[in-house]
Protein backbone atom coordinates (compact mmCIF):
# COMPACT_ATOMS: atom_id res chain seq x y z
CA UNK A 1 0.00 0.00 0.00
CA UNK A 2 1.34 3.41 -0.92
CA UNK A 3 -0.06 6.44 0.47
CA UNK A 4 -2.56 7.28 -2.41
CA UNK A 5 -3.94 4.12 -1.31
CA UNK A 6 -4.14 5.95 2.25
CA UNK A 7 -5.81 8.97 1.21
CA UNK A 8 -8.35 6.90 -0.87
CA UNK A 9 -9.27 4.58 1.86
CA UNK A 10 -9.22 7.32 4.69
CA UNK A 11 -12.03 9.38 2.38
CA UNK A 12 -13.79 5.99 1.91
CA UNK A 13 -13.79 6.16 5.59
CA UNK A 14 -14.76 9.38 6.32
CA UNK A 15 -17.58 9.40 3.68
CA UNK A 16 -19.00 5.94 5.95
CA UNK A 17 -18.88 7.93 8.64
CA UNK A 18 -20.46 11.66 7.15
CA UNK A 19 -23.28 8.58 5.99
CA UNK A 20 -24.32 8.09 9.69
CA UNK A 21 -23.77 11.30 10.89
CA UNK A 22 -25.39 12.70 7.89
CA UNK A 23 -28.70 10.38 9.00
CA UNK A 24 -28.17 11.64 12.59
CA UNK A 25 -28.40 14.91 11.54
CA UNK A 26 -31.61 14.48 10.13
CA UNK A 27 -33.17 12.25 13.20
CA UNK A 28 -32.23 14.57 15.95
CA UNK A 29 -30.93 18.16 14.09
CA UNK A 30 -27.55 19.36 15.52
CA UNK A 31 -28.30 19.37 18.86
CA UNK A 32 -25.06 18.60 19.61
CA UNK A 33 -24.07 22.27 19.60
CA UNK A 34 -25.21 22.87 23.00
CA UNK A 35 -22.01 20.07 23.57
CA UNK A 36 -19.15 22.13 25.72
CA UNK A 37 -15.45 20.32 24.28
CA UNK A 38 -15.55 18.84 27.68
CA UNK A 39 -18.37 17.01 27.61
CA UNK A 40 -17.28 15.63 23.67
CA UNK A 41 -14.07 14.52 25.42
CA UNK A 42 -15.83 12.76 27.46
CA UNK A 43 -18.19 11.16 25.58
CA UNK A 44 -15.46 10.30 23.01
CA UNK A 45 -13.44 8.33 26.33
CA UNK A 46 -16.75 6.68 26.87
CA UNK A 47 -16.84 5.03 23.10
CA UNK A 48 -13.13 4.57 23.76
CA UNK A 49 -13.25 2.69 27.10
CA UNK A 50 -16.46 0.41 25.80
CA UNK A 51 -13.76 -0.19 22.70
CA UNK A 52 -10.65 -1.27 25.08
CA UNK A 53 -13.11 -3.19 27.58
CA UNK A 54 -14.37 -5.27 23.89
CA UNK A 55 -10.64 -6.00 23.46
CA UNK A 56 -9.87 -7.23 26.70
CA UNK A 57 -12.88 -8.99 27.48
CA UNK A 58 -14.49 -10.10 24.02
CA UNK A 59 -17.44 -9.50 25.66
CA UNK A 60 -20.58 -7.46 24.77
CA UNK A 61 -24.12 -7.05 26.43
CA UNK A 62 -24.88 -4.41 23.83
CA UNK A 63 -25.34 -5.80 20.09
CA UNK A 64 -22.65 -3.35 18.70
CA UNK A 65 -18.90 -3.85 18.37
CA UNK A 66 -15.85 -1.98 17.31
CA UNK A 67 -16.54 -0.55 14.37
CA UNK A 68 -19.34 1.43 15.13
CA UNK A 69 -17.85 2.89 18.50
CA UNK A 70 -14.95 4.19 16.08
CA UNK A 71 -17.40 5.29 13.73
CA UNK A 72 -18.89 7.16 16.51
CA UNK A 73 -15.64 8.82 17.46
CA UNK A 74 -14.53 10.50 14.49
CA UNK A 75 -17.77 11.76 14.12
CA UNK A 76 -17.74 13.22 17.74
CA UNK A 77 -13.83 14.58 16.87
CA UNK A 78 -15.78 16.73 14.27
CA UNK A 79 -17.94 17.85 16.40
CA UNK A 80 -15.58 18.85 19.22
CA UNK A 81 -13.82 20.56 16.39
CA UNK A 82 -17.02 22.81 15.52
CA UNK A 83 -17.81 23.04 19.20
CA UNK A 84 -14.09 24.45 20.54
CA UNK A 85 -13.93 26.75 17.55
CA UNK A 86 -18.01 28.11 17.72
CA UNK A 87 -19.35 27.25 21.03
CA UNK A 88 -22.60 27.96 21.67
CA UNK A 89 -23.77 29.85 25.03
CA UNK A 90 -26.85 28.28 26.58
CA UNK A 91 -29.09 31.44 26.44
CA UNK A 92 -28.87 31.71 22.73
CA UNK A 93 -28.69 27.52 21.95
CA UNK A 94 -31.90 27.62 20.09
CA UNK A 95 -30.63 30.36 17.93
CA UNK A 96 -27.07 29.10 17.43
CA UNK A 97 -28.16 25.82 15.83
CA UNK A 98 -26.79 25.38 12.56
CA UNK A 99 -28.98 24.08 9.94
CA UNK A 100 -28.04 21.02 8.46
CA UNK A 101 -26.71 21.87 5.38
CA UNK A 102 -24.66 23.94 7.49
CA UNK A 103 -23.51 21.43 10.00
CA UNK A 104 -22.56 19.19 6.70
CA UNK A 105 -20.44 21.67 5.43
CA UNK A 106 -18.47 22.00 8.47
CA UNK A 107 -18.32 18.33 8.90
CA UNK A 108 -16.16 18.44 5.45
CA UNK A 109 -14.37 21.47 6.53
CA UNK A 110 -13.01 19.79 9.52
CA UNK A 111 -13.09 16.22 7.91
CA UNK A 112 -10.23 17.81 5.17
CA UNK A 113 -8.43 19.48 7.93
CA UNK A 114 -7.53 16.38 9.94
CA UNK A 115 -7.04 14.82 6.41
CA UNK A 116 -4.15 17.14 5.44
CA UNK A 117 -2.48 16.53 8.64
CA UNK A 118 -2.86 12.71 8.60
CA UNK A 119 -0.98 12.91 5.42
CA UNK A 120 1.45 15.07 6.71
CA UNK A 121 2.25 13.00 9.79
CA UNK A 122 1.95 10.05 7.57
CA UNK A 123 4.36 11.41 4.94
CA UNK A 124 6.52 12.40 7.69
CA UNK A 125 6.17 8.61 9.59
CA UNK A 126 6.10 6.04 6.59
CA UNK A 127 2.97 4.44 6.83
CA UNK A 128 3.87 3.61 10.24
CA UNK A 129 0.67 3.12 11.49
CA UNK A 130 0.22 -0.09 9.39
CA UNK A 131 1.98 -2.08 11.45
CA UNK A 132 0.66 -1.30 14.12
CA UNK A 133 -2.47 -3.37 16.20
CA UNK A 134 -5.54 -1.96 16.56
CA UNK A 135 -5.60 -2.26 20.13
CA UNK A 136 -2.52 0.57 20.35
CA UNK A 137 -5.02 3.25 18.17
CA UNK A 138 -7.60 2.55 21.34
CA UNK A 139 -4.39 3.03 24.07
CA UNK A 140 -3.56 6.15 21.88
CA UNK A 141 -6.84 7.41 21.64
CA UNK A 142 -7.35 6.80 25.60
CA UNK A 143 -3.67 8.57 26.14
CA UNK A 144 -5.14 11.53 23.91
CA UNK A 145 -8.17 12.11 25.94
CA UNK A 146 -6.64 11.75 29.27
CA UNK A 147 -4.12 14.86 27.66
CA UNK A 148 -6.74 16.66 26.11
CA UNK A 149 -8.74 16.17 30.00
CA UNK A 150 -5.40 17.66 31.82
CA UNK A 151 -5.40 20.49 28.81
CA UNK A 152 -9.19 21.26 29.40
CA UNK A 153 -8.56 21.07 33.75
CA UNK A 154 -4.97 23.54 32.75
CA UNK A 155 -8.04 26.04 30.59
CA UNK A 156 -5.44 25.52 27.93
CA UNK A 157 -2.51 27.25 29.93
CA UNK A 158 -0.20 24.55 28.54
CA UNK A 159 3.97 25.08 28.33
CA UNK A 160 4.70 23.02 24.93
CA UNK A 161 1.64 21.19 24.54
CA UNK A 162 -0.33 21.07 21.42
CA UNK A 163 -4.25 22.34 22.09
CA UNK A 164 -6.90 20.31 22.41
CA UNK A 165 -7.97 20.77 18.48
CA UNK A 166 -5.16 18.90 17.47
CA UNK A 167 -6.00 16.18 20.18
CA UNK A 168 -9.32 15.93 18.33
CA UNK A 169 -7.46 15.50 15.12
CA UNK A 170 -5.39 12.78 16.22
CA UNK A 171 -8.32 11.07 18.16
CA UNK A 172 -10.21 11.13 14.91
CA UNK A 173 -6.81 9.49 12.75
CA UNK A 174 -6.30 6.85 15.28
CA UNK A 175 -10.30 6.40 14.67
CA UNK A 176 -10.04 6.29 11.22
CA UNK A 177 -6.54 4.14 11.46
CA UNK A 178 -8.45 1.59 13.04
CA UNK A 179 -11.84 1.34 10.63
CA UNK A 180 -9.21 1.05 7.91
CA UNK A 181 -7.62 -2.05 9.93
CA UNK A 182 -11.10 -3.70 10.20
CA UNK A 183 -12.20 -3.05 6.87
CA UNK A 184 -15.54 -1.62 8.23
CA UNK A 185 -17.14 -3.26 5.46
CA UNK A 186 -17.53 -6.49 7.44
CA UNK A 187 -19.79 -5.04 10.23
CA UNK A 188 -21.71 -2.42 8.28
Amino acid sequence: KDMKDTKQQFEHVIAVCRDLFSKKLHDYGPAWRILRPSSVTDQIFIKANRIRTLETTGESLVDEGIVPELIAIVNYAIMGQVVLERPVSISNAETDLLSCDEALNLYDEYATKTLELMLRKNHDYNEAWRGMRVTSYTDFILMKLLRTKQIEELKGNTLVSEGVAANYMDIMNYAVFGLIKLDIEQEN
